[in-house]
């Protein structure tokens, strides 16, 4: 990551809503490349900001990226204490049904058997077991029909807009028969490419401990009956991407999947000198396309593009160290940002750049003051990064337009009272009528 000098970015004050302003970016369209892909996305992590997208809010099916929710859902309730890695979960009826299933990624779970929940996580990371998919799911909300429902409440809560789950791992439905409890036989689950990166993005961010299980290349047979390959081929060392050339350094992550209907799937993620990219391939052709597509917006991510900090946590924006106070004890109110606001920018297009400070128009007055009194910590508006350049951006949360953090109020400003008002008020009158004056003389001998 690199930091900005101050060269290039200048700082407008605009007084208009939080929310308006700068309108919807586009997604970026000067990529030298197309991809073997039906939909495809590469997302930075930190900034959120898209910088390949094709067919990005068509809804697919995902196969078994849907166990990144599932993923998602069972880190969410050890961190809630609702159980813990150790803790001992049995097979139903239901999974031990899953685990015959030909054709499928199973660990072959007996009706019965006893494994943990970090057993089962295991599974499920690195080989993609259904079986072991569903023990979890049942462990956390007692059905996998109840916690489809959690699936789909969380995909709404994540801004998951292109998105409906009807089982835990991405199966088809026709492959359940009776068991089907969601859906109809012809359903399987659906996310577009911009969901499912917003869902991997949730993923690593809130709980990157999901890297230490997608990143274990194989594990020998022994922890299950079975040896357990993962089939995310370019990992470093993997046995398969090795002698293909598919591994990538600082790649850790994340799911692939494969139905008939869904095709080759992947959401990769990897981290390179502090920048982590994320990139979703759906319906390529083979096993090995989808690696080799992943491995172009890759490349393209990191060789062309860099994480730049514009404003360090804590610094105060250059000419706008106070902003101006009405009706307070003071007449100025410091403030800063208190973290640090970077921008993920093509190489050489620093001075492109320009920072906008934006107040909150409940705040202010008509001439564009803070109305006292203010709170020490209070968010007044906020800074954002805007790009003046011809490159057209989009951000993985579609309502966000720009790259941008609060600008907080650093002291108390207490309301004056009405006595210190009109002191103040006199003054101000008799300083203009001054200025009048001496304004007048020196129009004499102009």
């Amino acid at each position: 990551m690199k930091k900005i000098g101050w060269l290039g970015l200048i700082v407008m004050l605009a007084f208009t809503t939080i929310t308006g302003g700068l309108g919807t970016l586009s997604v970026a369209a000067n990529t030298p490349f197309d991809l073997d892909a039906e939909s495809a996305l590469l997302v930075e992590v930190e900034t959120g900001k898209i910088v390949f997208s094709k067919n990005a809010d068509v809804a697919l099916p995902p196969a078994s990226m849907s166990k990144m929710m599932t993923e998602y859902l069972v880190l969410e309730a050890i961190h809630n204490g609702d159980f813990d890695w150790d803790t001992v979960v049995t097979t139903s009826p239901f999974a031990h049904f899953i685990a015959s299933l030909d054709g499928t990624s199973r660990v072959w779970l007996a009706q019965g058997e006893q494994r943990t929940v970090e057993e089962l996580y295991t599974a499920m990371a690195v080989y993609s077991g259904n079986d072991a998919t569903v023990a979890l799911a049942e462990q956390v909300a007692g059905s996998e029909q109840l916690f489809v429902q959690l699936m789909n409440e969380k995909a709404r809560e994540l801004g998951m807009t292109n998105s409906h789950f009807v089982n835990s791992t991405g199966l088809p439905n026709s492959m359940l028969g009776q068991h089907i409890h969601t859906g109809t036989e012809s359903d399987e689950n659906l996310m577009s490419a911009r969901d499912t990166a917003i869902l991997a993005r949730a993923l690593v961010r809130e709980y990157p401990e999901v890297l230490e299980f997608s990143s274990i290349p194989e594990i020998e047979a022994g922890y299950f009956d079975i040896e357990m390959i993962n089939f995310n081929w370019m990992l470093e060392g993997h046995r398969t991407g090795t002698p293909l050339g598919l591994t990538y350094q600082g790649l850790d992550g994340l799911k692939t999947g494969y139905t008939d209907l869904a095709g080759n799937c992947f959401t990769g993620t990897a981290e390179r000198d502090g920048v982590r990219l994320i990139s979703v391939i759906m319906k390529s052709e083979t096993q090995q396309s989808r690696f080799v597509e992943t491995q172009k917006l890759l490349d393209y991510g990191f060789n062309n593009f860099e994480l730049n900090e514009v404003v360090q946590a804590g610094e105060i924006i250059e000419g706008y160290e106070t902003i101006p106070v009405a009706k307070g004890k003071q007449k100025e109110l410091p403030v800063a940002i208190e973290q640090a606001l970077t921008t993920y920018m093509y190489e050489g297009e620093e001075e492109l750049y320009t920072l906008e400070v934006v107040m909150d128009p409940e705040l202010v007055d008509e001439e564009g003051r803070l109305i006292a009194p203010i709170e020490q910590g209070t968010a007044v508006g906020e800074v954002r990064v805007v790009y003046t350049g011809n490159t057209e951006y989009s951000f993985i949360q579609q309502d966000q337009t720009s790259e941008s953090l609060e600008l907080i109020a650093q002291e108390d400003i207490e309301k004056a009272g009405w006595l210190r008002l009109f002191m103040r008020s006199i003054l101000e009158f008799f300083s203009n009528v001054w200025v009048s004056i001496v304004e007048g003389i020196q129009g004499w001998f102009s």
